[in-house]
């Protein structure tokens, strides 16, 4: 069995501190600790830093909380913000409206491989079911077939995973990802040029990631997480940063201009 690698978890919110404790609730029950959780936050309020240092005290791993001053949405500059004070040689995202499976790291560290990077997938808490939602026992089959879960084939871990090894934008998505950190410096890590909510940032560096030669295994059966659903952010920058997408795919660069380099204390 090839050795686990050393994990940072992170997980990113912005003023969601009642989703986020849901997450957070759900990794004393994880089967793999990480080596670290880092809170990437965007700027959230007082009651996000209450809950993460209560969190902390009673944590068996360090926590850390990486966090600056709300000014629009900056996701790309704290989550590199965070890649920077991360230790861990691998690092598994997620965000703070997700609640993982007790497995999802523990699949994670299964699924690593040099020479690659991983996406996970996610089902659905239907937005007027989150407050009931338990992560001490997920109640997963039942609430599925009552149809308060959907994408529910995206919510089960089945006996055999199913990985499928390309270089697709389809099915990319910033809340179930996994990289070698050595990988993210050598694509300058996420593209702060990207602003506005769901915009393409995760894209963006899967498709670097590629020019770099590092296919993705997508995965569906293993590393699962439950999205607990909320009303939708608007997009007023959604066809700006689909026009910046399409260059960098054309373009077939691996480095951004603004990226990580900027909060690294030794610049690659």
């Amino acid at each position: 069995m090839k050795p686990a690698p050393g994990i940072s978890l992170v997980i990113s919110t912005f003023n969601q501190p009642d989703y986020l404790a849901k997450g957070l609730a759900s990794l004393r029950r994880q089967t793999h600790q990480p080596e670290e959780i880092i809170i990437s936050d965007d700027g959230s309020g007082e009651a996000t830093r209450e809950l993460v240092q209560k969190f902390a005290a009673g944590s068996p791993v360090p926590v850390k909380h990486v966090w600056h001053p709300h000014n629009g949405f900056r996701k790309t500059v704290i989550l590199n913000k965070t890649v920077a004070a991360a230790t861990g040689s691998y690092l598994v995202f997620t965000d703070g409206d997700c609640v993982p499976h007790p497995q999802f790291l523990a699949d994670h560290a299964a699924l690593a491989e040099k020479n690659f990077w991983v996406q996970g997938r996610r089902c659905f808490v239907r937005e007027e079911f989150v407050s009931a939602f338990e992560v001490e026992e997920i109640p997963a089959f039942g609430w599925m077939l009552a149809g308060k879960i959907t994408g529910a084939t995206k919510g089960v871990r089945w006996p055999l995973a199913i990985i499928r090894r390309d270089t697709k934008q389809r099915g990319i998505i910033g809340c179930n990802m996994a990289f070698w950190r050595d990988d993210i410096v050598a694509v300058n890590g996420f593209d702060e040029d990207y602003t506005g909510w769901g915009t393409g940032e995760d894209s963006d560096i899967g498709t670097r990631l590629y020019h770099l030669g590092r296919q993705r295994k997508f995965v569906y059966g293993r590393a699962i997480t439950f999205h607990l659903n909320h009303p939708p952010a608007p997009r007023g920058h959604h066809a700006a940063s689909l026009a910046r997408l399409a260059e960098t795919i054309a373009s077939r660069k691996i480095r951004c201009e603004h990226g990580l380099d900027r909060h690294l204390a030794v610049k690659p």
